[in-house]
């Protein structure tokens, strides 16, 4: 059992590091949406700003995969979900562009066609 060839040791350690790597990792990725106590005015100017900032604001017109639920939570929490993704998922491009009005979750909200990116 002394005399372990290198090369067998080789080929578990490579084996092993395989294995570890394709363990399933839990997501720490993460979505900023509408609080829930945030105001319709200010949600109305997160859309507003949104999509005046090249958010693609289709999804939320009546055709679209986000139109439904025809809120302006939901359709902010989505726009600002799309700011926020386009600008790197950083701190400021959730909160500093919707003071007052944006959270970030662990739990992705995506439902039916209406995908969060």
């Amino acid at each position: 059992m002394a005399n372990v060839s290198p090369l067998l040791t080789f080929i578990v350690i490579l084996l092993s590091s395989i294995m570890i790597n394709h363990l399933p990792v839990a997501s720490s990725k993460q979505w900023c949406v509408s609080m829930q106590t945030a105001k319709d005015e200010q949600l109305e100017d997160n859309i507003g700003f949104a999509c005046a900032n090249g958010v693609d604001c289709r999804p939320i017109l009546p055709s679209g995969a986000c139109f439904k639920p025809n809120t302006t939570i939901s359709h902010a929490s989505y726009l600002m979900n799309s700011y926020y993704e386009q600008h790197g998922r950083t701190n400021n491009s959730c909160f500093f562009f919707f003071p007052n009005s944006a959270m970030l979750t662990s739990t992705d909200p995506s439902y039916n066609h209406c995908i969060y990116k």
